[in-house]
C-alpha cells in the first residue's frame, strides 16, 4: 500500500519548529507501530520534539494515535468505581503496595497496571515479584477476577495497551529523549487512559532522586497530564510531591515489600505513611467515592491488611511466605556527633541500583533481597559510629561501586545548620 507520508517530511517539519497537523501525527504513530517509520527515522523525530517541543493539540493528538495503536481495557463488570494512581517514580517510593490495597478497603475499585524499574528507581512489580509465588502477567480475564474478589490487582500491562508506547519508551531511553515533556505526558497517559480507569491521581515527583529534578518542570508535566485526562474523560488531578530524600527507610524490593507489611499492619515510617493517606483520600475524593471508612481506620483496623493478603493470593503469591534476604550486609556509620541535615535521593538510589536491585537494561533479573536500610533520616540527631546504612546484595563484589555512589550521600552539622528540605507536598492540579 501507498504511505500517506513520508517520515522524513515530518522529522523536517517538527526539526523547523513547524506545527504537525493532526494527519502527520495519526500517520507517525501508527506507520512506527507498523515498522514503516524505522528507529533512526524516530529517534530524529523524538529528538526534534525534545528540542522544539508540541503545543497542547500535538500532545493531545498524539497522546490518542499512541492509545488507538492498541485495545482499551473495560470494567463495566466491576460494581465499584474504578480509581488508579501514577507515581513518576522515585527512591523508596514503594506507595503504590500499600496504597492500592487501602484504597479497596476503603470501597474503591484499583486496576493498578504497573511498571519494572530500569536505572535507579525501582518497579512495583520487581518489589512484588519478591513474594515467592506471585505473578505479575495475568489475563484480562484473571485482572477482572482479582478486582471483582478483593477491589484491587496489581500486574503488568498486556502487550495490547498502547503498543507504539513500549516501542517509543525503549527508544527514548537509548537516545537522551527521555526528559522531552510531551513524550513523557503522552507516554503515561496513552497507557491510563487505554486502561479504562474511571479517576486517576497522579504522583508527580521532583527533587534530586526524580527524573524530574526541577520543580518548574515537574509541575508542567503535571498539568500537561491533568489535561490531557481530563480531555479524554477520566476525572484527573496530580500532586507534585518530594523526592529529595528516600521515601522512608528503604530502597530495594523485599526490603520495600516488608517495610509495606508495616505500614497495612499500622505502624511503618511516618513519610509513607503520610503519603499513603494523602494519596488514598485525593483518589477517593476523586473518584467520587464514599468512602466505607476513613483510610487512617482502615490501616489501624487491619481492613488494608486483609485485601493485601487476598490479592497476593489471588496472584498466586504466599502472603505468610518469608522475604527473600540477601546473603551480604555491611553498614556504614556517622564518623561525628551532630544533626543529620541532608540525605541524596539519587545517590542512595543508585547504590541501590549497583547493588543488585535494579537493572541497566530492559530484562536484566533483579535481585530479591539487595538495597539499602536507612537507619536515621534528616532532622535526628546522631551520635559518632551511629548506623546510618545497611547494604545488602548476594554479591560482596558489588559493595565497593555502591560505597562509591553513597560518597557525600549525607551530611551532618553540630552548627545548627537547617535541614534543607522540600515539603512532602509541593503543589496540587486539579482538571
Amino acid at each position: 500500500m501507498s504511505e500517506a507520508f513520508a517520515a522524513v517530511e515530518i522529522i523536517a517539519a517538527k526539526r523547523d519548529r513547524h506545527e504537525l497537523t493532526d494527519p502527520q501525527i495519526d500517520w507517525v504513530v501508527d506507520a512506527y507501530t507498523r515498522g514503516v517509520v524505522a528507529d533512526e527515522q524516530m529517534s530524529a523525530l523524538a529528538m526534534a520534539i525534545l528540542l522544539n517541543g508540541m503545543n497542547a493539540r500535538e500532545i493531545s493528538r498524539w497522546t490518542d494515535a499512541m492509545i488507538r495503536s492498541g485495545e482499551r481495557m473495560n470494567w463495566s463488570a466491576v460494581k465499584r468505581i474504578t480509581v488508579d494512581k501514577h507515581s513518576t517514580g522515585g527512591v523508596g517510593d514503594k506507595i503504590t503496595l500499600p496504597l492500592a490495597p487501602l484504597v479497596a478497603a476503603c470501597g474503591g475499585a484499583v486496576p493498578q497496571l504497573s511498571g519494572r524499574g530500569l536505572g535507579h528507581t525501582g518497579g512495583t512489580l520487581d518489589k512484588l515479584e519478591s513474594i515467592p509465588g506471585w505473578r505479575a502477567s495475568l489475563s484480562n480475564e484473571e485482572m477482572l477476577h482479582v478486582l471483582q474478589e478483593c477491589g484491587a490487582v496489581i500486574c503488568a500491562a498486556g502487550a495490547g495497551l498502547a503498543p507504539a508506547d513500549k516501542k517509543l519508551y525503549a527508544l527514548r531511553d537509548v537516545t537522551a529523549t527521555v526528559e522531552a515533556i510531551p513524550l513523557i505526558a503522552s507516554s503515561i497517559m496513552s497507557k491510563k487512559i487505554a486502561e479504562g480507569t474511571s479517576a486517576l491521581v497522579l504522583d508527580v515527583k521532583t527533587g534530586s532522586g526524580a527524573f524530574m529534578s526541577d520543580p518548574a518542570k515537574a509541575r508542567e508535566l503535571a498539568r500537561v497530564m491533568v489535561e490531557l485526562g481530563t480531555n479524554a474523560g477520566v476525572k484527573t488531578r496530580a500532586l507534585v510531591t518530594a523526592m529529595d530524600v528516600p521515601l522512608g527507610l528503604t530502597a530495594g524490593n523485599a526490603l520495600e515489600v516488608r517495610e509495606t507489611l508495616e505500614v497495612l499492619a499500622g505502624g511503618g515510617p511516618a513519610d509513607v505513611v503520610e503519603l499513603t493517606l494523602i494519596l488514598a483520600r485525593e483518589m477517593l475524593d476523586t473518584a467520587g467515592i464514599k468512602p466505607l471508612m476513613d483510610p487512617a481506620d482502615a490501616l489501624k483496623n487491619g481492613s488494608a491488611m486483609d485485601v493485601w493478603r487476598s490479592m497476593i493470593s489471588l496472584q498466586g503469591g504466599d502472603p505468610d511466605a518469608k522475604l527473600p534476604v540477601a546473603k551480604e550486609s555491611m553498614q556504614i556509620t556517622a564518623d561525628s556527633h551532630g544533626e543529620l541535615i541532608a540525605m541524596d535521593a539519587m545517590k542512595v538510589g543508585v547504590a541501590a541500583w549497583r547493588l543488585g536491585a535494579g537493572r541497566s537494561r530492559q530484562g536484566e533479573a533483579v535481585q530479591a533481597g539487595a538495597g539499602i536500610e536507612m537507619h536515621a533520616k534528616p532532622g535526628e540527631l546522631v551520635k559518632k559510629g551511629q548506623l546510618i546504612y545497611t547494604l545488602y546484595t548476594d554479591e560482596p563484589a558489588r559493595f565497593e561501586r555502591a560505597i562509591e555512589s553513597l560518597e557525600g550521600s549525607f551530611r551532618i552539622s553540630s552548627t545548627g545548620e537547617k535541614v534543607d528540605r522540600l515539603p512532602l507536598i509541593i503543589d496540587r492540579i486539579e482538571g
